[in-house]
């Protein structure tokens, strides 16, 4: 199991990165999406409900997915 970002880690990585670039972060950099993750995880905000399946197991009735779209 992996541990979630935090945001004490995403700023060891962001500064590490700045220090290494001359105190410049790219914007699509590894650092500033662990910034991103480390601030959405202290939110506490969790995926929506019908969000993708986890468990690898086919979407289907009774799994709390959206069903099909009608054509």
């Amino acid at each position: 199991m992996t541990k979630p970002m935090t945001q004490t880690d995403a700023s060891r990585i962001q500064s590490a990165q700045a220090k290494k670039g001359g105190g410049k972060v790219e914007k699509s950099s590894f650092s500033s999406r662990a910034t991103k993750a480390g601030v959405r995880n202290a939110s506490g905000k969790t995926p929506p409900p019908n969000g993708p399946s986890k468990t690898g197991n086919p979407s289907g009735g009774g799994r709390g997915n959206n069903p099909p779209s009608k054509r």
